[in-house]
């Protein structure tokens, strides 16, 4: 099965807006009624990232231009991969040792730790594309799209990296900036692909 640059494209934009539609879910779900298990929203979340590295990798291998777009796009879906399988398998386990077990919450700690520094290691990825991205829509028409994706790729770009490097923050809103770039970045490859 072959698929055209287009095509790539815009499975891209549909498997971004996928995952904006599970991370609001998953938020509401969490904000909502923090007890209801959530496991099927992240299996799901994990098959829609292993899609959208596939196909991402697809679009980098065929493309001519924006390269570093879909290589950010790529490199984020692998990196969401490792982000939800060790909230998936280590999560419960390490929850579960550190009240049955003295000295484990630190342990524990440092799992979700790792968890949210993958993340915001992804949303960089993201801003970065939305960069390219928006760049690239603003130049060939959508001029207020563009800018509007620009500002939030580096937005997110910054706000995560602070995260990154000081660990969560809550008055930096590191991922709800990197949701809101990561639906212009779907928004603008829709376009992009409609009008290239």
């Amino acid at each position: 099965m072959e698929f055209t640059q287009k095509q790539s494209t815009q499975m891209i934009s549909a498997l971004l807006f996928l995952t904006v539609i599970t991370q609001a879910l998953y938020t509401a779900l969490y904000v909502a009624a923090n007890d209801v298990p959530r496991q099927w929203l992240w299996g799901l979340e994990g098959l829609v990232f292993v899609l959208l590295a596939a196909v991402a990798g697809s679009a980098l291998v065929q493309a001519e231009k924006y390269t570093l777009g879909f290589s950010a796009i790529f490199a984020s879906a692998i990196l969401n991969v490792v982000q939800v399988g060790i909230g998936l398998t280590q999560f419960g386990p390490f929850h579960e040792a550190a009240k049955a077990v003295d000295g484990i919450a630190p342990a524990a700690g440092s799992v979700v730790a790792l968890s949210f520094f993958v993340y915001n290691a992804a949303k960089i990825l993201l801003g970065i594309s939305a960069l390219v991205f928006g760049t690239a829509l603003s130049q060939i028409g959508s001029k207020i799209l563009g800018r509007l994706t620009v500002v939030l790729g580096f937005v997110a770009i910054v706000t995560n990296t602070i995260v990154m490097m000081f660990g969560r923050i809550e008055a930096v809103p590191s991922g709800a900036t990197g949701v809101i770039a990561t639906l212009l970045l779907a928004v603008c490859l829709f376009k992009l692909r409609s009008e290239d």
